[in-house]
Parts: structure tokens; C-alpha cells; sequence
């Protein structure tokens, strides 16, 4: 009878073992079969992107013939479906000047969820910015704006004290706000792109192209506050501690247009850039017929005191539209 109970019991021990190594092994089947499947949607989709980046075909020179632009690069697209319509020296590598706050303003949006929280333009960064001659929107040292002043800060009046409050109230220092911008550069396919500050001084290995910017432009566009920002004439900025009456920023670029004469569309916004090293520079947004275009000129010949051929460049480009 002994030798019975045993028996059983020595069966029942075993089926459970047996039980338990086919749990195990299942166990393990679903676990290595959940990380073949994670490599077969990830890892190929990973790829996938990075091969269609290295495929990306540059953006022959198209129309040159039939317009005179003294913009060594430009390039003119619809924004809604992305068509070219005029394109020269599209993909040639270029100093961006202030065009670079383009991107200082959209890491700056998308790290700041709260647009309306404070920040300190601290007093250390103007010795520096003074002595590299940047442009200024007219802030104090340790004056206390919202992170919203300082967009339109950077954006409007090209302030570099601006973009560098911005760029160190979001992250530790200026080195790593520039990793968030080319990180993001990376992110849009900007291929061509390097940023090394975050106002747009003249500086060995910061440089982009026109598609680049472009490719920023048609991504910014369809963020709100970038758009708000970047299609702003003239921001105002509440009364501060340094500033009791508020103060007015205004557009770099209606600052250079009469806006009362007619044209035949509406120049709704843009940015301007200048370094000795770079020419003249303009991103722009133009709507006509109902439809919204972007042009880029880059590397027009003159000085922001001369003839602004990167300005009467774009308002060509929009004229030539049918």
C-alpha cells in the first residue's frame, strides 16, 4: 500500500515539474517571439527612415531662366502640397545668419510647455553679446519676461539677448540648448545642417541649406505658436521690472516694406537674417489665391543698410506665382 502512495505521489511531483517546464518554456518562447516581433516593427522601421533621409534626392535648380535672383540660393514651394516652383542652389551649404532662430524659437516652443511662465535675461550674457555686435530686442539685464516675450523676442526683432535668455532658461547652458537644435535638425532630415549658437553669429561649421530651412518652415508652420510667432508685425510686451511701460517689439521685415502698397498677395510673416559672412537672408510666408507659399533666399548680395535683395527677391518669387 506504501509502495502505492509513493508511486502517486512521485507522479503527482512530476507532472507538476513537467507542468512547470512547459510554463518556462512558453514562457520564454513568448518572451524571445515579443522581442522578434519588436526587432521586425522597429528595428526595419528605424532603417527605413534612415534610408529614405540618405536617398533624398537634392532639388534641381528649377525657373532660374525666367527670373533674375540675385540670392545665391532660394527656393519657393507650396505649403500645402510641397511642390517646388522655383528653386536655385537648393541643397548648397550656407551661413544661416539669424535665420538659425528659427530654430532656437521652435526648440524653444516645444521644450516650454508654459509659454507664460517667467524667465531672467540674465545680466552676464550682454558683455558677450555686445562684443560679437549682436542684434538686441531691447531687454535689461535680469529683466523678468515670459517665455513668450523672449520667442518674440528672438523672432521679431532678431534679439539675440533674446534667443540666448531663452536658449539658457531652458536648458543648463548655450552647448545644450544647440544639441536640442540639431537633434531636432536631425529629427526634420535637415541633412545639411549644423547649428554652433543659438543667435546666428558668424561661427566655422554653423551652416544649412535652403531645403533645410525649408523643411523647418513646413514643419514649424503647422505648430500654433511658432506659426503666431513668426507671422507676428509687432508683439508687446507687459510691463516688467525693468521695464514699467512694457515695451514694443517690432518685425524686422515690415520694418522694410510699405505695407500699403498692393501686391497682389498677403506677406504674412518672416525672418530675417544678416553677417557680413553670410549676406542677406530671408524665410518668409506669403498667401495668395487662398494659398499659402514659403519662400527662402539666402546669400543676397548687399548689407543690412544697401538694397534688401533678399527681401525684393521673395516679393518676386510670390509675383511669379500663377
Amino acid at each position: 500500500m506504501k509502495k502505492w502512495i509513493f508511486l502517486i505521489v512521485g507522479l503527482v511531483i512530476l507532472a507538476g515539474a513537467s507542468i512547470a517546464a512547459v510554463q518556462l518554456i512558453e514562457n520564454d518562447r513568448s518572451e524571445i517571439s515579443q522581442q522578434e516581433h519588436n526587432k521586425g516593427i522597429n528595428k526595419p522601421k528605424a532603417e527605413k527612415e534612415k534610408t529614405a533621409i540618405e536617398k533624398e534626392e537634392p532639388i534641381k535648380d528649377q525657373n532660374t531662366s525666367n527670373m533674375k535672383i540675385k540670392s545665391e540660393e532660394a527656393l519657393l514651394i507650396d505649403l500645402s502640397s510641397e511642390k517646388v516652383l522655383f528653386a536655385k542652389n537648393a541643397d548648397q551649404k550656407a551661413y544661416p545668419a539669424s535665420l538659425t532662430k528659427l530654430m532656437t524659437v521652435l526648440v524653444g516652443v516645444e521644450e516650454n510647455k508654459n509659454i507664460h511662465s517667467i524667465a531672467e535675461v540674465p545680466a552676464a550674457i550682454f558683455p558677450y553679446l555686445t562684443s560679437a555686435n549682436a542684434s538686441m530686442a531691447g531687454f535689461s539685464p535680469n529683466e523678468k519676461v515670459t517665455i513668450e516675450d523672449l520667442l518674440n523676442g528672438a523672432m521679431l526683432p532678431s534679439g539675440g539677448d533674446a534667443s540666448l535668455a531663452l536658449a539658457l532658461h531652458t536648458a543648463k547652458n548655450e552647448k545644450a540648448f544647440v544639441k536640442l537644435m540639431n537633434e531636432k535638425a536631425k529629427a526634420l532630415g535637415m541633412t545639411n545642417t549644423n547649428f554652433k549658437n543659438v543667435e546666428g553669429l558668424h561661427e566655422k561649421g554653423h551652416y544649412t541649406t535652403a531645403h533645410d530651412l525649408m523643411k523647418l518652415m513646413t514643419y514649424g508652420m503647422k505648430i500654433p505658436a511658432f506659426k503666431k510667432v513668426i507671422t507676428a508685425q509687432k508683439y508687446y510686451v507687459k510691463p516688467t521690472n525693468m521695464h514699467p511701460s512694457g515695451l514694443t517689439l517690432n518685425s524686422s521685415l515690415f520694418t522694410k516694406l510699405d505695407m500699403n502698397k498692393k501686391r497682389g498677395y498677403t506677406l504674412l510673416g518672416g525672418k530675417t537674417g544678416y553677417t557680413p559672412e553670410s549676406g542677406l537672408s530671408l524665410a518668409s510666408i506669403a498667401k495668395k489665391n487662398g494659398k499659402l507659399y514659403v519662400a527662402i533666399t539666402m546669400n543676397a548680395p548687399g548689407t543690412n543698410r544697401t538694397t534688401q535683395y533678399n527681401v525684393l527677391d521673395s516679393l518676386d518669387l510670390y509675383k511669379s506665382i500663377k
